[in-house]
């Protein structure tokens, strides 16, 4: 299904603002939806939940395309299937897999801490794929906004009491993190190569995460039956709170937040968008206070500002 350029409703508005604004919606998703996870991974295991999440993300995905846009699956050229295929294997086959090893290997401040570097990936590969440049503001809202972050999952790294890591196992697990960051910024880029593939018009940014989870989906699986972890699958669909926080994160998630990050994508630069994407570690900070009465030292409310001013620019630009 696609998007005429000339759609009304975005020509009312500056489509670069209804990006920011989407990325910025869908870190909030995926902050809330990053506690359901957490909950079912200690229930079912992460990658067993990594796994369940983009099969229930695909089902919520089919419906929403079948009672919004009258289809099944989206009406896209051979071009346009390659390269949101080739997102959804390497942004969430690839990178998601590499993102919960280095969980494992590393924690998650300090694979978080390696994600900061997304945004950097997304800039340079939209400008080898897509020929984007940034103008020297926007390079400075996002030096800020990633300051900010890591200012923030450092001051965490601090306080968690985290068990110390061998230095193999350290080297493993910042690789994977490195993978992970790659993964993210280059599906993203690629993504956005498939929505603007048609000049005359774009994917739909429903159909166009269809079409990166289906894909994803299917490699993710592919991998997991391949290295022989069906045992571990079918143990975890016995746990039915598991499976319902999976179900609750992969609809926050997967579905909304993804959905919205190919909206980002679709009207925002692939270098500011990222860097919007990736604002989850300040976002926590509240939500944590709020739900856990977990308080944040003053460095971490530095950090969080600090991202705000770095948003704000980037908004301006």
């Amino acid at each position: 299904m696609l998007l005429n350029h000339g759609n009304e409703g975005v020509n009312q508005l500056d489509s670069s603002l209804v990006g920011e604004a989407a990325a910025v919606i869908t870190s909030g998703l995926w902050t809330f939806s990053s506690l359901f996870f957490t909950a079912a991974g200690r229930r079912i295991g992460s990658l067993s939940v990594n796994a369940y999440r983009t099969v229930m993300a695909v089902g919520f995905l089919l419906v929403a395309h079948v009672v919004l846009l009258g289809s099944i699956f989206p009406l896209a050229s051979g071009g346009q299937w390659f390269w949101m295929g080739a997102s959804g294997v390497v942004g969430l086959g690839i990178g998601d897999s590499g993102l919960f090893a280095a969980y494992l290997m590393i924690g998650p401040r300090r694979s978080l801490l390696l994600m900061a570097l997304a945004p950097i990936f997304a800039s340079l590969g939209a400008f080898v794929m897509l020929g984007e440049t940034l103008p020297a503001v926007a390079v400075l809202g996002i030096a800020l906004t990633l300051g900010g972050v890591v200012l923030v999952i450092l001051e965490r790294e601090e306080r968690s009491g985290e068990a110390p890591v061998s230095g193999k196992l350290k080297k493993y697990g910042a690789f994977c993190g490195l993978v992970a960051a790659i993964g993210q910024g280059v599906g993203l880029v690629l993504a956005k190569k498939g929505i603007e593939l048609n000049p005359a018009a774009t994917l739909n940014p429903l159909s166009a995460t269809l079409m990166r989870m289906l894909l994803g989906a299917f490699s993710l699986w592919l991998l997991m039956l391949s290295t022989g972890r069906l045992a571990n699958l079918q143990n975890a669909f016995k746990s039915r709170e598991g499976m319902r926080q999976t179900a609750a994160a992969a609809f926050l998630g997967p579905f909304l937040g993804v959905t919205l990050s190919m909206v980002a994508v679709t009207y925002a630069e692939a270098g500011i968008a990222q860097t919007l994407l990736s604002l989850m570690p300040v976002m926590i900070i509240p939500v944590v206070w709020i739900l856990y009465r977990q308080k944040t030292s003053w460095r971490g409310i530095l950090g969080a500002a600090i991202a705000v001013i770095g948003v704000s620019i980037l908004f301006l630009v």
